[in-house]
């Protein structure tokens, strides 16, 4: 008998398979709704539900139009997907187009070698210092999406330590994700969804830091053990191989840092990156700059590089298409994923599952109604990836149940909150992690075996701090 090596499928045959389950599922499912209406949220207009309004609908109107979602609707979700996804794609697109023109000038490498060796030794203090920086962007400002340029950097510098590509996606995407898991400030998760709760304030905010600083500890530690044990035996990298290949990309053309020369000319187009980091920074916290804005930068950014290093105008647009072609991987994932959504806002079977479940909570004991409804957001989570859509979606439902059974509405939002961030961190359907995955070239089956530990860990904690939220006084 021959032992054949079980594979995983690949990405998109995963997504694909997920488009059709979804589609059966609109099937069976019945369809329905609830009214909606607009409410000004944390100075945002937000759609949401309204509690008690749920009715289902039939599959099949009187005009004929079918909810049931049939094969050729799922041929033509990619495409729905991807149009849906625009913005984000096209910022992945720009962003890659830019990074191409400032990779190839070799500054990135240059700067990459002067790091390495000043900090040789001490590589661990940077992961623990960018996953503090990020998880408290996370957790304070909604750091997510703008985190992407940052894998194209500190990939090829963990690799440059001796670590892997896990290590530096690692570093940059857990951080984020449990910025919004113990979000304290997040406008985007815990400010819509108490504003949405009816929450004046923020009363649990001590709480909050507490709960942030525990999942940091947590995740930084898991990382840099994890960091560590590729460092001792880099054949223990789950992306061993992935790395062997994709070294050259990442680490283009240089067999040693040791042997990049450090110009007058790196330092200017690193100097001008820092300043466009900067300028990216107090436009988040000062302007509300998103994607468009971001993808402006960076784009400027690419050309500045382009400039100082003295290419040629067709040099910087062919640099340009390349690097839009060795983003296109993460860019279609992101359409892909997107389109999972797509089939069941088209059958819509959103409003029902979600409220099914809010149903299922009613009559619960304090400690268990936290518990469980930490898992019913895990499940949300994986339609509604959105943490303000979420908090829109679910507060309306989810907070009255907490006035029924007379529990602290803080609990709730702990539980969204908590749900939404824990979810994201190994959901096909999250964008981020899709575009951060494709950037790395690493497999979600990879990434979902590589993080499974850390994620239950952070899931019981969660719900121990649900737990405890719910007994605090109200």
């Amino acid at each position: 008998m021959i032992n054949k090596k079980l594979k995983m499928p690949h990405t998109y045959t995963l997504l694909f398979g997920l488009i059709i389950l979804i589609a059966i599922l609109t099937w069976i499912i019945p369809s329905g709704q609830f009214k909606k209406e607009d409410q000004v949220v944390s100075g945002m207009t937000k759609s949401v539900i309204v509690a008690d309004t749920y009715k289902q609908v039939p599959k099949i109107d009187d005009e004929g139009n079918d909810l049931r979602q049939g094969p050729f609707d799922v041929l033509m979700a990619p495409s729905k997907g991807v149009q849906k996804s625009a913005e984000v794609i096209a910022f992945i697109f720009v962003l890659g187009g830019a990074f191409s023109i400032l990779m190839k000038t070799g500054a990135i490498d240059s700067g990459i070698s002067v790091v390495a060796k000043k900090f040789q030794g001490k590589e661990k203090l940077i992961i623990v210092f960018m996953m503090i920086l990020i998880g408290i962007g996370g957790s304070v400002i909604g750091t997510s999406e703008e985190t992407i340029p940052f894998y194209m950097v500190f990939i090829p510098l963990m690799m440059s330590f001796g670590y892997d590509s896990l290590t530096a996606i690692m570093m940059i995407f857990l951080a984020s994700q449990v910025g919004y898991v113990g979000a304290t400030l997040n406008p985007f998760s815990v400010l819509v969804a108490q504003g949405v709760a009816g929450i004046q304030g923020n009363p649990q905010l001590w709480f909050r830091l507490i709960q942030f600083i525990v999942y940091m500890i947590i995740t930084i530690t898991f990382v840099l053990m994890y960091a560590k044990k590729v460092k001792n035996d880099p054949k223990k990298s789950l992306v061993y191989e992935d790395d062997l290949k994709n070294r050259d990309f990442f680490l283009a053309d240089r067999e040693s840092l040791d042997k990049v020369e450090f110009t007058g000319r790196h330092k200017v187009i690193l100097i001008g990156f820092a300043v466009g980091m900067g300028i990216m920074i107090w436009g988040l916290l000062k302007k509300g700059f998103y994607m468009n804005e971001i993808a402006a930068i960076f784009l400027l950014i690419g050309l500045f590089s382009g400039i100082v290093a003295k290419f040629s105008e067709r040099d910087m647009a062919e640099t340009f298409v390349e690097g839009c072609k060795d983003f296109a991987y993460p860019a279609v994932i992101i359409g892909i994923a997107s389109a999972i959504l797509v089939i069941a806002e088209d059958g819509m079977i959103i409003d029902t599952i979600l409220n099914s479940l809010a149903n299922s909570l009613r009559g619960m004991p304090v400690a268990v109604f936290t518990t469980i409804m930490l898992f019913v957001q895990n499940i949300i989570a994986l339609f509604v990836p959105s943490s303000s859509g979420q908090a829109a979606l679910t507060m309306p439902l989810m907070a009255p149940l907490g006035d029924l059974i007379h529990v602290n509405k803080e609990a709730i939002v702990t539980a969204y909150q908590a749900g939404n961030g824990l979810t994201n961190m190994i959901s096909p359907t999250g964008g981020v992690l899709m575009a951060a995955l494709g950037i790395g070239r690493i497999s979600f089956s990879k990434w979902i075996k590589s993080v499974a530990k850390i994620v239950i860990v952070l899931e019981i904690t969660a719900a121990v701090f649900c737990a405890i939220s719910a007994y605090l006084p109200m």
